[in-house]
């Protein structure tokens, strides 16, 4: 029998995949609701913050940024040419993506320096206890698992969730006008490029997993795939939780601050 996916309808219609992974977009939609509705993106549309907040949300995520493109560079090395339709596929576009995740990175600390957090504490300071979970799960499954869950976890379940907060910080008027005026738009152009209207990385990553596993996977793959999703929107929320939380407490230095 021939379990081959190729997508037919819309890419960003979920009906247009399998029905696994729309019952894994399903399984995994309450926790991801838990980050988007976190209040720490209210805070940050009405631009109520604390200082402190804004801080280490900047320096907390920041690993996850600038390791982004080493991330898709490991599920790189997990593809081979021509072994499936799925390693083609995942080839061409971590090859093409990769270099734009460094630009996204320029993008980070110019919107941190517009929000008044100074380019040397996001690269260098103290991150608060918890912010690292993220950064460290996304390290772990690209580094260990499969090439479907290295992607599904990072490209799918990471660039989605946050094109979806992005969404409603880049939307607010007030936050906008809490940019200086002279830098607004270098300020807001990474969250511009992840906005959820313009951002269609994550169904990319999407179709590609599901051209990697076909339609009819192994109960025990989709389950495991839809631990990894979970995974990764747990660990986003624990940040959140972090950058809301007072007082924190610090943990991890940059060594080359040390």
């Amino acid at each position: 029998m021939n379990h081959r996916f190729e997508r037919t309808g819309p890419l960003t219609d979920i009906s247009s995949y399998p029905q696994w992974a729309q019952d894994m977009v399903g399984a995994c939609e309450e926790t991801k609701q838990s980050v988007i509705r976190h209040e720490l993106w209210d805070r940050m549309r009405e631009v109520r913050l604390s200082r402190q907040g804004t801080r280490d949300f900047m320096a907390g995520i920041w690993p996850v940024i600038e390791r982004f493109p080493a991330y898709m560079a490991r599920n790189l090395l997990k593809t081979q040419y021509g072994r499936s339709p799925g390693d083609n596929m995942a080839r061409r576009w971590l090859v093409r993506n990769i270099r734009v995740e460094q630009n996204h990175a320029d993008h980070w600390l110019n919107w941190a320096e517009g929000a008044g957090v100074p380019r040397w504490d996001v690269l260098y300071g103290a991150r608060a206890q918890g912010t690292q979970v993220l950064a460290d799960w996304c390290e772990e499954v690209s580094e260990h698992d499969s090439l479907a869950a290295g992607i599904v976890a990072t490209n799918y379940a990471v660039e989605g969730a946050t094109g979806e907060w992005s969404q409603l910080i880049y939307d607010s008027a007030s936050y906008a006008q809490s940019m200086p005026a002279d830098k607004r738009i270098q300020s807001l152009r990474w969250l511009q490029l992840h906005a959820a209207y313009d951002d269609t990385h994550p169904w990319e990553a999407l179709e590609i997993v599901c051209t990697l596993k076909g339609t009819a996977p192994a109960a025990d793959e989709v389950d495991h795939l839809t631990e990894c999703v979970k995974r990764s929107y747990v660990g986003m929320r624990i940040l959140a939780d972090r950058c809301v939380a007072q007082p924190n407490v610090y943990g991890t230095v940059n060594e080359a601050a040390a």
